[in-house]
C-alpha cells in the first residue's frame, strides 16, 4: 500500500493482536475501493489502554479503533457515547472521533454473527443455544440470538460469577430467553457456540465435550486464527456440523465501513460479500 501524509489511519487493538484478521479486509477494501486509508495492529497492555486510547485520538489523521480482546470492556469508561447493545452489554468492538470530538462506540458482533448464521442455513428462531464465554463478543452474540428469536440462551463462563452478571445485565433488554448455564456441557442445544479464546494457542483445552454434542447441532467457533480449530476438527469428525468464525467477520465488515465514514464501501459488501469471505477462508 501507499502511505502518505494524507492517508487516514485506523488501528485494531488487542493484547495479544497476532490473531486479528480485521486489517487484512480493511486494507484489501481500502485498495479497491481507491480509499487512501488503512488499518494497523497495535498491541496494548490492558493498563496501558487508557493513556493510549486518549493519546491516539489526539493525532488528527487517526479515526477510529477496532477493539480486541480484552479491550472491548475496559474501552467503555472512555467513551463519550455509544450505540444501544454496547450499553447493554459492556463492550463495543469500534471507536471513532466524531467532528465535535467525542468518542463514540458501536457493537457488531451480534449482528454479524446472526447474519452469519443465516448465510448458513442455521435457523435462529425457537433454537435453544449454548455460549461458551461471557466476554464482549459472547455477551453480544447472546443478546443478539435472543432478540431474533432464539428459545432460549444460556450462558457459561469459567469466571465465578461472570455469565450471571451478563445474565442479570440482559434481563430487561432480552427478556426471560437469557439464563446461566450451569456447566460447558453441549447436550440439549441446537447451537453450541465457543466465544473463548480456547484454541487461540497450541495446547489449549477443548471448550465442550464433543461427544455430548447433538447429532443436529450446529457448532460455532468464533476465532479467527488456527482455523479450522481443534473443536470444529472434532466436530467435523463426527459429523457435526461446525462453522468457523470468517462469516461473523465479513457479515460485520459492511457495519464497521458504515460507522467509519465509507458508505459506498458498506454498500458494496451488503451487496456482494464474496470476495471477503473468500479472502477470509483462504
Amino acid at each position: 500500500m501507499d502511505i502518505s501524509g494524507s492517508t487516514r489511519v485506523f488501528l485494531i487493538l488487542g493484547d495479544p493482536v497476532e490473531q486479528v484478521r480485521a486489517p487484512e479486509v480493511f486494507n484489501q477494501q481500502f485498495r479497491k475501493h481507491g480509499v487512501d486509508a488503512v488499518l494497523v495492529p497495535a498491541r496494548v497492555a490492558p493498563a496501558d489502554l487508557p493513556a493510549f486510547v486518549t493519546q491516539a485520538f489526539k493525532a488528527r489523521n487517526i479515526d477510529g479503533l477496532c477493539l480486541t480482546v480484552p479491550h472491548k470492556t475496559l474501552v467503555m469508561p472512555l467513551l463519550d457515547r455509544c450505540d444501544a447493545l454496547g450499553r447493554v452489554t459492556g463492550a463495543v468492538n469500534a471507536a471513532r472521533r466524531n467532528a465535535d470530538g467525542s468518542i463514540e462506540g458501536a457493537l457488531f458482533d451480534g449482528i454479524g454473527f446472526t447474519r452469519s448464521l443465516a448465510a448458513d442455513g442455521v435457523a435462529i428462531a425457537g433454537a435453544r443455544v449454548l455460549v461458551i464465554g461471557a466476554g464482549g463478543a459472547g455477551v453480544a452474540i447472546a443478546a443478539s440470538l435472543a432478540q431474533r428469536g432464539a428459545a432460549r440462551v444460556a450462558l457459561y463462563d469459567k469466571a465465578a460469577g461472570r455469565s450471571a452478571a451478563a445474565v442479570a445485565a440482559l434481563a430487561a433488554p432480552c427478556g426471560p430467553a437469557i439464563v446461566e448455564a450451569g456447566s460447558a456441557d453441549p447436550a440439549g442445544y441446537d447451537i453450541v457456540v465457543n466465544a473463548t479464546p480456547l484454541g487461540l494457542e497450541a495446547g489449549d483445552p477443548i471448550p465442550v465435550d464433543v461427544a455430548r454434542v447433538d447429532a443436529g447441532a450446529a457448532v460455532v467457533d468464533i476465532l479467527m486464527k488456527n482455523q479450522p480449530t481443534p473443536l470444529l476438527r472434532a466436530c467435523r469428525a463426527r459429523g457435526v456440523a461446525a462453522h468457523a468464525g470468517f462469516g461473523m467477520l465479513a457479515h460485520q465488515m459492511p457495519e464497521y465501513l458504515e460507522f467509519f465514514g465509507y458508505p459506498e464501501i458498506a454498500a458494496a459488501l451488503r451487496a456482494d460479500l464474496s470476495e471477503v469471505s473468500a479472502l477470509l477462508a483462504a
